[in-house]
């Protein structure tokens, strides 16, 4: 997690992971290779729906989520090796809950992401590693939230490898 050991990791640490720009092009894209719902690959379907017009696919701002999350991940690792330092293992993730689209994202919008430690805990069964929950959120160029969920990540507990 962001190029920390888990006894680094703080409660109520906060990083801003940079931004996403949908625009039309990679909205429609995404859509037909992964979520053809009408309403995300049709200008007329998506004018009849809901949405009142094209809209991002959920599952495209998650990934888009994800994207800015590992590259800010990287860049973080890449610093510490920078310096010198010893970099964790990458741990997984067993999951995650909570999901929300609050609000839908149309292409022109600029989705601004971060993720937020919660809490920490030791695994028992798993010595090596610890549990780091987060919240995760995604806010338009508007100041609103339009995407949360609360994640959890395996985390390396400092050893001598």
């Amino acid at each position: 997690m962001m190029g920390l050991f888990f006894a680094e990791v703080e409660e109520g640490r906060h990083w801003a992971l940079g931004h996403y720009d949908f625009t039309r092009d990679n909205v429609l894209a995404f859509a037909r290779a992964y979520d053809p719902q009408s309403f995300h690959v049709d200008d007329v379907a998506a004018a009849a729906s809901h949405f009142g017009r094209l809209a991002a696919s959920g599952w495209h701002t998650a990934a888009a989520w994800m994207r800015c999350f590992v590259e800010t991940s990287g860049r973080l690792r890449d610093e510490r090796l920078a310096r010198g330092e010893r970099l964790p293992a990458l741990g997984p993730s067993p999951g995650f809950s909570k999901l929300r689209w609050i609000k839908p994202v149309y292409p022109g919008d600029r989705i601004a992401y971060s993720t937020e430690v919660t809490g920490k805990r030791e695994i028992a069964s798993r010595p090596h590693w610890g549990l780091v929950s987060q919240h995760n959120e995604g806010i338009n160029q508007n100041g609103e939230l339009v995407f949360s969920f609360e994640g959890k990540v395996m985390v390396e507990r400092y050893s001598e490898r």
